[in-house]
């Protein structure tokens, strides 16, 4: 790759790579200069309270800076009526307290409610009762219930099927924007100008390439690779690059300028489809295509994936914007698993690529990001619709597992659910039909009309129908959690922008609840008892291990001297 002419295209050679790199892109003549700072903090914050102001009331354009500052305050009747002017419910019902009673001490305690809709945890440490003197813990394994960051990047109202990215509906963005549009918005807040946005595609397409030794090292590992470990084992590597912004390195305060922070994030956004083309054909044994920076994001993800052996390629349009469209459905969800993890690992001061890192290795998990594959292999289990609802009274009856139904937070139908089925027509109608599709269409009818399903609120989710997208865009179902990581980065790194100013962050230290022997003192091997079987290491030798173990030894120098064998 070191022919493509990229900012991040080197030699090898570790005297060849630059020392330092424009923090912002070239300027052209007929567009106004992409810059990504933020102004300053007064304008910022006047920025804030002029659009919270037009949130809260149409006519805040004429009220003072005073007036903006306590107009909830002075309209009790949108409060009581649970919403804020702009019509949005007040989260949790608003600012106040609790008066918690322990009933093992008769004591009161005033706990306060914040208006977010929201209780600080620290706040029950006051409440002790004896014993060894250590406040109330709140248990909460899985978070159901915690909430370990504000944001403000995408909001999800699950009761109501809501999805939104920096207040954008995301049908709306499926409809019209596009994934690297809809990025700039989760990252900076806003949709993007048309110089802006400009200037942000020819960016990220610009820092597509891979440096050398990075592709040498994924060629380097096992053709039977799992494409997500491959993938891990690129983010990790490219942490190894450009140690003048690594914080383990230069000190914690390098991801301080606005700079330095969209340097990495172009960086990694524009390098996902080059790692993921490098995976996918590791398997196949061939050569992905170098990155074509004239195409569009997606688009050129498929032609590394296809120009290899026809440098003329050219994908189809119409099914580029479709994979486009998965991508833009898939790129933020709030607080799931891997965005955690993400959040997690930054509040250490670690560089993003480790970062990242951490996010897609829990985003492998078959739990997180292996959904849809499942779904595939249900319904291909199911095999025709007359079988349907047979499966469905299994389902009742705990014998069958019913896969892409269903969400932690969705108690409604997931939206982006509804836009993929419309993305897998429009792909069979190019790539021909799968007949899968008629058997998750009539599953889909035949449980939203039965009452079991519909009393414990179980809708299709996002995997119901996106491996049938996938499959039909010919990827092989172990690819499925890759087109999930790619566009997820940018979640990933929104949440790690947003963290690096975020005044409540500390480094994560969750607490956890002692259950084990309280105290016992070191005893002499001779007196020990066997350790029981649930606790004792258990690593069965290989057969490798037992023909050296059955072999005897010999003085292989004494024997070669005597001229022996």
């Amino acid at each position: 790759l070191a022919s493509v002419h990229t900012a991040d295209t080197y030699a090898a050679g570790p005297s060849s790579a630059p020392r330092s790199l424009r923090c912002h892109p070239r300027r052209r003549e007929s567009a106004a200069p992409f810059v990504m700072v933020l102004p300053d903090p007064t304008h910022r914050a006047v920025a804030r309270v002029e659009s919270l102001s037009r949130q809260l009331d149409p006519r805040a354009s004429d009220l003072d800076a005073d007036a903006r500052a306590t107009l909830l305050h002075r309209n009790p009747t949108a409060a009581a009526a649970g919403v804020d002017q702009g019509g949005r419910p007040i989260p949790g019902g608003g600012a106040g307290s609790l008066t918690v009673v322990d009933n093992r001490t008769g004591k009161k305690y005033e706990v306060p409610v914040e208006p977010g809709g929201y209780v600080p945890a620290t706040a029950f440490k006051a409440i002790r009762a004896g014993g060894d003197g250590e406040g109330l813990k709140l248990f909460d394994p899985g978070y159901m219930n915690t909430a370990p960051c504000k944001s403000k990047i995408s909001y999800i109202d699950g009761d109501k099927g809501i999805l939104r990215y920096r207040g954008y509906p995301i049908e709306e963005l499926a409809a019209k924007s596009t994934y690297l549009e809809s990025a700039f918005a989760l990252l900076y807040g806003d949709l993007p100008d048309a110089h802006q946005l400009s200037e942000w595609e020819e960016t990220i397409m610009r820092h597509s390439a891979l440096p050398v030794p990075v592709v040498q090292a994924l060629e380097a590992l096992p053709h039977d690779a799992h494409p997500m470990g491959i993938i891990l084992a690129g983010l990790n590597a490219l942490s190894t690059f450009h140690p003048e912004q690594n914080p383990a390195l230069q000190g914690g305060g390098i991801y301080s300028t606005h700079g330095v922070q969209d340097k990495q994030i172009v960086r990694i956004i524009g390098k996902m489809t080059t790692l993921a083309a490098h995976a996918y054909h590791r398997n196949t044994g061939r050569t992905p295509a170098h990155p074509n920076q004239k195409l569009h994001y997606a688009e050129n993800f498929l032609y590394m994936l296809d120009a290899g052996l026809d440098p003329h390629h050219l994908p189809n349009p119409r099914l580029a914007k479709a994979l486009d469209v998965m991508f833009l459905l898939h790129a933020e969800h709030e607080m799931n698993c891997s965005t955690a993890a993400a959040r997690h690992l930054a509040s250490s001061g670690v560089d993003v690529y480790s970062a990242v890192a951490g996010a897609v290795g829990a985003l492998y998990g078959p739990l997180h990001g292996g959904a849809n594959e499942a779904v595939l292999k249900m319904l291909a289990r199911i095999g025709n619709k007359e079988a349907i609802p047979a499966f469905l009274e299994g389902v009742k009856n705990k014998k069958e597992k019913m896969f892409g139904f269903g969400h932690r937070v969705y108690k409604n139908f997931d939206p982006r659910a509804n836009v993929i089925r419309d993305v897998a027509e429009e792909v069979f109608g190019l790539v021909g039909r799968d007949p899968l599709i008629d058997i998750a269409v009539e599953l889909e009818k035949c449980a939203r009309r039965d009452p079991y399903f519909v009393e414990r609120k179980l809708y299709p989710n996002v995997d119901f129908y996106s491996g049938l997208v996938y499959r039909a865009l010919g990827f092989p179902p172990e690819f499925f959690t890759v087109l999930f990581a790619i566009p997820r980065a940018t979640g990933y790194l929104a949440h790690w922008r947003e963290s690096l100013t975020d005044p409540d962050v500390k480094i994560m230290r969750p607490q956890q609840v002692y259950q084990g022997v309280w105290l016992r003192h070191y005893p002499s091997i001779n007196v020990r008892q066997p350790a029981s079987s649930d606790s004792m290491w258990q690593v069965a030798p290989s057969n490798a291990s037992r023909r050296r173990l059955a072999g005897g030894s010999s003085d292989v120098e004494a024997h070669s001297a005597s001229g022996g064998g």
